[in-house]
This record gives C-alpha cells, structure tokens and sequence, in this order.
C-alpha cells in the first residue's frame, strides 16, 4: 500500500480552481469523513492511501505533516474511507496556484474513475529541459500526424546510421516519431564503458515492451544509438515492428518527469550529487542534494551515540555534512570494530531495503565470524545513491575499521556501488548480490521460451572452465537470435561478478553462490522500522545475535566433537577448529573415502593427481601437488572459496601419507581461538599496519571482559585489579 499525492474528490463534486466563476447555486466545502463513499474503483487494488503534499521530509518544503486519507474497496466494489487524520502541522491556505479546493454540488454526470485518471499515459519530455523551453503540465490530446495531410512538415522515419548530435536529442525525436505513429516510449537499457564508466549506447523501446505489466504484451519495437568517437551518437540498430494496434494518443505532459530525471542522471554516470531542478526558463539549475533520512532521526541517533560513546570507548560514529546539512550516518560499536580486526576479509553491504518502499534507508556491513554466523561491522543510513555517498560510506568504515581492507565485498549491482568500491577498496572482488541478479532475471528473461531459461541456468551454474561457459553462453546468444539484448550483455560483460565459476577462486569464506543472505536483523529492525522503534529494535537484535555467537564460543571451548576416523589428520583439526567448521572439514574427509586418486603426471617436485567418484565418472578433478612447500590446489577451488580443504586434496593426501594439514592450509580465522590468532603465526601473513590494528582490539576487548566482571562485586574487583597489575609489572 504505497502512498500517493493526488486530488481526489468524489462522485458528484468538481474541482472549482477560480470560485468566481461559480454559478449562484452557491459553494459547499464537504469535509471528508470516515463512511464516505466514492464509485470509482479498481480491480487490481483492496485499499489505497492518499496523503497531504507536505507529508515526509524528503524536500525542504515538506514538514512530516501527519494528514491522509485511506480508502478501502468493498465488496460491492465501492470505496469507503476507513482511516483519516485531519490535522496538518503547517498553515493551510493559498499557496502560488495550488488553490484550496473548493468542492461544488453538481448535476450528475458520466463520472470518471479515480483510476482512470491515474492510468493516463504519460510522455517524458527531455528537450525541453535541455534545450531551455518551457513545457507546460497537464493533459494534452495529441492526434496522430497525417503525414502531408495537415501540411506540416512529415516527420521523417527513423532508420540505421541516423545520427544525432547528443544522446537527448534522439530521445526527443523517437519521442516526437512515436507521438506521430501512436505509440509510447519508455528509456530502456544502456551499455557504460569499463574503462571510465562514460554512456557508449543506449536503447528506447515502446511502452509496451516486456511483461511486467497486464498492459504490456512483449512489444520488440526500439531504437538503439551508439556513441561515436566523435561525440555525436548514430541509430545502430532499429526494430519499428509493434505486436499491438497503433493510434490516437492522449499525452501526458509532466515539467519535470521522473524518466528525464532517471535519464539526466545517467547521463551524468548515475553520480549526480546534485538534484536537477527547473527555473522558468526551462534551464536546469542545481539544488542541495536532497536525503532520504528524515531530519527528526538525526537528534534521535545523535543522542544515542552520545550514551554509547560514553559506555564504550571504542564506539565510533561520523555524520556526512552538506551545506551545513547532515545527510548520511555510519556508527560501529566497539565490538564490531574488533570483530572486523578477525572477520573483516569478506564483507556483506547489505542494502536489503530497497528491495520496497521504506521509511528509513537502513544498511549494515556484516561479516561472517568463525562459527559461520554473521557478525555485524557497522550500520548505516544512506542520505541517497549516488556514488558520492557510497564512497563516503566506504571511506568511514574504512577509517573506523583501522584501515582494514576486504578481499571480497558483496554488494548491489548499481553502477554507483561498484564505481565507489573500485576507488576505496581497488583490489577487492565485487560480487552481486544474489537478490538483485535473481529479480533482474525474472524481469528479463520472463518473455523468453522456456527452453531458453533451461539453457541459460545449465551454462550459469553447470559450466566447468572459462572456455565452456563462454562457447555455450555464444552458442545461446546466436540459436535464440539475442545478439542485440542489451541486458544479456551487460551481465556478461560483468560476468566475473556473479557467475559461480568466476566466483570459486575467490574467498568469500563459503557464502554460497546464487543464495540471498540473510538480513543480519531479520525483521527485528529494516527499512519499515518507525524512528520510535529503531534503537530500542536494533540494540534487542544486535544482543541477541551476540548472545548466539558467546554460546558456540562456550560449546567449542568445552565441548568436544566426536571422531569418526582414527586418523591423525582428522585429530588435528578437531582440536583446532570450531564445531561449524570442523564439522564442514570432518565431512569432506568421510567423502574422500569414496573417490580414487590416480597420478597422471610427474615432473620432479610436481605431481598431478585425477580424483574421481567411484561410479560416477562426471565427478572428477585434478589435483597438482608440490613437495617443494607442500603446496597443493583443485579445480573445483573449494579452499580457495571456502579456506577448507577438499575431500579431492585430502584423498591425495592420504595416497602421499601426509597424516597432518600443513600450517598454510589453516586458516586462523576458522580457528576456536581466532581472536588470538596473532599466536597462532598469523602476524606472518598481516601487515605491520594491520597487525597492529588487531592487537589494539584484541587488548581493548579483553580490558573490556576484565572490566565487566571486576565491576560485578568489591571481591571481584579487588581480583580483577591484582591481576592487572601483576601483569602490568611484566610489561614494563
């Protein structure tokens, strides 16, 4: 139930602009009241809520006004205001041309449905907001040009190698062809340029294109331009073939429309750090960046970071500011700053809110710790998404998270993300989130045949090298003639960010390919959390989640995991690993018993092994040993992905008699004591920088554990105080 900003006014009143023109039959203002019943309705709708213009705090004119309407169907297909909030928080009255309405008795006449009004279709004028006209609002039929018969100049048809001087001006004139033949245009599609992100093509399509709508019926018409070298863009591919009657158009003609928004913004790489407004003269003019936060949060957070940072030394928090203005909030408690320090080498961006309409932009950077639950590195609310506040974003983490660099991020597809984590963390590896590439795909592939879908899920997820993926993703393309689909290349163009076999050789600490991760919160705190509720939520949630992580800390410590070999090999990491990922490990080794290894080649210190399964030769994979430094790799890159070894590696393991993992091939992040991992020969592997990073944490949360249990009671203080200074005294 999305919130809309109309005038609506029930069957029989009319819309009075100038009441001077009203005849003697006099003016009444009906009030709205709970039980008022209106005609028009609407099959695909149950319910619908219309709010004041001022309603949120989005622009600066907007003041949070709290009025509405709600209306609810009934059965007998009327609607009925069921909800209703009258007061306003600001002065009512003449405001420029946006008269009170005035409501007038009128005879009856034909009424037209509320719906029917909201389904009026729309044009999106460009031109005129670049070329300086004024565009005027409101409805305007526009007949379908006979050409030559109305002597106007015929507008010529589009056609291949028709070149335009910018990418608006071809939209301006599909948009003006399309009004002359009877149909719709909608921007589609656009290709960027990997090497600085710049607009190389982009394609119009009919409004009718596609399914995602019941009005849309998979139309094939488009026009596609493709940016020349010289600046100038060309017509390079065409389709004016339409699937539905063309005809008389009734156009809506908005100042400002939301598709010349979306269009300018790609245009200027999806980066606008500016809000594009218009002045009378039709010119654009840029205003503040305008925030998705709402102001009465920011006193609410503010408030509350002050009492954190009093409680916890390490708590940290930085606001964005603009003009004087707070936009974007990160903040990071004490311990997620220290969990980063362990579990900072994957991170998850999770951004999960977008997915509907939301009250506040809530994201959270979340890790996955040594028990393989997710650990939180941070919260944030994001102002708006553009690729400046994402680098802010990733700045500030980085700051506060001691300069720690991730190897793998997870997050959006959006070009604004992606352009942010190439400037902050340039050697890290992007991978999509699963469920943005899932609704993409419903979106796309949803017109084309069902073999094609078989066919393209059997190359995503069951292609075995390079090679095969790209011959059979070829092979698809031309038999369904789908060289021109400009989504199919767009995701093969960034295909070592989402396809699992690109994905295998990067450590992603075992988040599997091709499922959506959980919300750290869950449902306990997202983007439809009202401000009332939020802290309180989100500390309830952030406890629990630690609560569960104490108790597998407690279950590895003192319990011990059952041995089902009475090998030395499966000892070894009983005792070192955590329950999760010993039990992960213990599994591999009991499956290895199920596969033979046969050497293939050797080479002095180098060895080559085929692993396959007994009775099922498709399940095989090579394995290259070297004695050198016992060093090994598989192709099916499970250590590569996940940091355990395969069951591939530990058979040929067992073929060479090695009867204990080689240090290399224990991660210390899997470790029971992974918050001491410094010990365990990690300080080898880290940089000083980072090193150091670690040992102020893990010292600052053992202080912390020492603090809360010495404040418990005077005995334990006095203990707990001993203790330190008996230490202290070893330090100096």
């Amino acid at each position: 139930m999305n919130p809309m900003v109309v005038n609506a006014f029930p069957v029989g009143i009319v819309h009075v602009i100038n009441s001077g023109n009203v005849e003697s039959e006099g003016d009444l203002r009906m009030e709205p009241s709970v039980g008022l019943e209106f005609n028009s309705s609407d099959e695909a709708l149950s319910s619908r809520r219309f709010v004041c213009s001022k309603e949120g705090f989005q622009l600066n004119s907007r003041t949070g006004c709290p009025a509405f309407i709600r209306v609810q169907r009934r059965d007998s297909g009327k609607w009925v205001i069921d909800q209703i909030q009258k007061d306003h928080n600001h002065e009512l009255g003449l405001e420029g041309e946006n008269n009170s309405p005035v409501l007038q008795q009128k005879p009856p006449v034909a009424p037209k449905s509320l719906v029917e009004v909201l389904r009026r279709p729309k044009v999106k004028l460009l031109g005129q907001i670049e070329n300086g006209g004024s565009s005027p609002s409101g409805i305007i039929n526009f007949k379908r040009q006979k050409r030559g018969g109305d002597g106007r100049q015929p507008l010529p048809e589009p056609y291949t190698g028709l070149e335009f001087n910018t990418a608006n001006e071809a939209y301006e004139y599909y948009q003006s062809y399309a009004e002359s033949v009877g149909f719709r245009v909608r921007i589609g599609q656009l290709f960027r340029s990997k090497n600085d992100g710049s607009i190389t093509s982009r394609r119009f399509v009919c409004s009718k294109e596609g399914f995602q709508h019941p009005s849309r019926v998979g139309c094939g018409a488009f026009m596609r331009i493709k940016k020349k070298d010289s600046g100038s863009w060309m017509v390079d591919r065409l389709n004016k073939d339409h699937n539905h009657d063309l005809g008389e158009q009734t156009v809506y003609v908005n100042k400002f429309s939301t598709a010349s928004k979306k269009f300018i913004e790609e245009e200027t790489n999806g980066m606008v750090s500016m809000d594009l407004g218009e002045m009378n003269t039709g010119k654009l003019i840029k205003r503040s960046r305008e925030s998705k936060i709402g102001t009465d949060w920011y006193p609410v957070l503010l408030e509350y970071f002050q009492t954190r940072q009093a409680e916890d030394t390490g708590f940290f928090y930085s606001v964005e500011v603009d003009n004087g203005s707070c936009r974007s909030v990160f903040w990071a408690d004490g311990r997620s700053r220290y969990s980063c320090s362990q579990f900072g080498d994957v991170v998850i961006l999770d951004t999960s809110y977008r997915k509907s309409n939301h009250v506040v932009p809530f994201a959270t950077f979340v890790g996955v710790n040594h028990h393989k639950q997710p650990v939180l590195l941070g919260s944030a609310l994001i102002a708006n998404e553009s690729k400046e506040c994402f680098t802010w974003l990733f700045q500030t983490w980085f700051k506060a998270m001691s300069c720690c660099r991730p190897k793998s991020i997870i997050a959006d597809q959006d070009m604004a993300i992606q352009q942010a984590i190439t400037e902050v963390f340039p050697g890290a590896h992007h991978r999509f989130s699963s469920w943005q590439i899932r609704a993409k795909e419903r979106e796309n592939l949803r017109s084309m045949p069902i073999e094609f879908r078989y066919e393209y899920e059997k190359c995503i997820y069951e292609s075995q090298t390079t090679v095969e993926f790209n011959t059979t993703w070829n092979s698809l393309v031309n038999k369904y003639n789908l060289k021109g689909n400009a989504w199919l290349q767009q995701m093969y163009d960034k295909r070592e960010s989402w396809v699992p076999l690109y994905l295998r050789g990067k450590f992603f600490a075992g988040i599997p390919i091709g499922e959506t991760v959980e919300s750290f919160f869950g449902t306990q705190v997202n983007g439809q959390t009202p401000l009332r509720e939020f802290i309180p939520r989100y500390e309830q949630g952030l406890e629990q989640c630690r609560e569960d992580e104490r108790k597998e800390d407690f279950n590895s410590f003192n319990l011990q995991s059952f041995s089902q070999t009475k090998e030395a090999i499966e000892e070894q990491c009983r005792r070192l690993y955590t329950f999760t990922i010993f039990k992960i490990f213990q599994d591999e080794l009991l499956q290895s018993y199920s596969y033979i290894g046969i050497k293939t080649y050797e080479e002095g210190t180098i060895c080559r092994y085929l692993v396959k399964r007994s009775g099922n030769e498709n399940d095989k994979h090579a394995v290259t040993f070297s004695a050198v430094n016992l060093s090994v790799n598989c192709s099916c890159q499970m250590f590569e992905f996940e940091g355990v070894l395969c069951r591939h590696v530990l058979k040929v393991f067992k073929l060479l008699n090695i009867r204990e993992l080689p240090s290399q091939y224990i991660l210390p992040r899997w470790l029971r004591n992974a918050e001491y991992r410094i010990l365990c020969g990690a300080e080898s592997r880290v940089s000083s920088q980072e090193l150091k990073a670690f040992m102020i944490w893990s010292l600052r949360e053992t202080a912390c554990k020492y603090v809360e249990c010495g404040t418990t009671s005077v005995e334990k203080y006095k203990l707990a105080y001993e203790i330190m200074r008996e230490g202290g005294k070893r330090l100096y």
